[in-house]
């Protein structure tokens, strides 16, 4: 049983512990955070169905005084696992890695950090084999993860020369603040560091991408023009993408009308959060153009990274080698793709 701790109980650490549990496979022994936010009032308010550790001493009385029990620090917790997935702000993961380093232990950064904190910036699907007994390994920023889903599932089966992308960006998390009240969109310049960052996966394909911030905050969108090696019909990209368990293909005329029904969908599940794994895909969205294959995906931001980093902890474990063994375990674990037998 491989033991995980998460640094940083926030929007993804939060939902990183919950993946951990679902596993298996897998121990969460505990989570550690530096204040008491929200999240951690409600730790406790259900009961503290995870052990909280102390990322600073500093704000120990804060704690105390909050009545939340304490099960040690962050470096207690370190000490008690095999990985860590550090899911702390930008930079905070840079500064924890000499922690992980002083011990001996393997982590998993965010999309957040700098590529560099890293052995290998990884994707589950797409190169999954460039983790397997690292100590250090960066997970792709969400909206990555979720269009190197997709155009991996293409690439594999009928090989793409290069992808074109534009992507209508979330501004912020349901609940944050600090990107203040708007009523404007913003670009910014390009190419977007999504492109870049699928070529550094996929370095056999080229690609570029326009980014546009949006005053919303519930998924994103992106649409996608690739270049086939061989020709791609609707039928045959709709037969690629329903076959993988981390992408839902949808109809705009079953109501899916865009990122807030899907979220209400998943609300309407019953998800924890709202929160949906998978990728959305609109089947009216895809079509073929020329030589080209055109479609649009809605990106969960506060979950879809989570089934990856289940990935990164088998492999960086070495608890399996072969890619598609891997995923399938996750997803198993997390009951991806069980929608499609009902």
């Amino acid at each position: 049983m491989i033991k995980v701790g998460v640094a940083g109980y926030g929007t993804i650490g939060q939902r990183l512990a919950d993946g951990v549990a679902l596993q298996k496979d897998m121990e969460l022994v505990g989570v550690a955070d530096i204040t008491v936010t929200l999240a951690v009032r409600a730790l406790k308010e259900k009961g503290m169905p995870y052990n909280l550790y102390l990322a600073s001493l500093d704000n120990r009385e804060q704690f105390e005084q909050a009545g939340i029990p304490i099960s040690g620090t962050l470096e207690d917790l370190v000490q008690k696992v095999d990985i860590m997935l550090d899911a702390t702000s930008a930079g905070i993961g840079a500064k924890n890695k000499e922690l992980y380093k002083k011990y001996g232990k393997k982590a998993i950064f965010q999309g957040g950090e700098k590529n560099d904190v890293a052995d290998v910036f990884f994707h589950g699907y797409a190169n999954y084999e460039k983790g397997i007994g690292k100590q250090f390994l960066k997970l792709t920023s969400c909206n990555t993860t979720g269009l190197i889903r997709a155009v991996d599932c293409l690439d594999r089966i009928f090989g793409i020369d290069k992808v074109a992308i534009t992507i209508i960006r979330r501004v912020a998390d349901p609940g944050d603040y600090h990107r203040g009240l708007t009523n404007a969109l913003q670009i910014d310049k390009a190419p977007s560091h999504q492109a870049l960052d699928l070529m550094t996966i996929m370095p056999h394909i080229k690609a570029t991408g326009i980014l546009v911030h949006t005053p919303v905050t519930h998924g994103h969108i992106i649409t996608v023009v690739a270049k086939p090696k061989k020709k791609i019909t609707k039928q045959n990209a709709l037969e690629a993408f329903n076959a993988h368990d981390r992408i839902r293909v949808v109809k705009i005329e079953d109501g899916f009308l865009g990122n807030a029904s899907l979220f209400k969908y998943a609300r309407d599940l019953g998800n924890p959060r709202g929160d949906m794994y998978e990728i959305a895909i609109w089947d009216e969205s895809i079509v073929d153009s020329g030589d080209d294959i055109m479609f649009a995906i809605n990106i969960p931001q506060e979950a879809v990274v989570i089934p990856e980093t289940m990935d990164g902890i088998r492999a960086a474990m070495e608890m399996e080698t072969d890619r598609l063994k891997a995923v399938a375990a996750t997803n198993k674990y997390l009951g991806l793709g069980t929608w499609k037998q009902k």
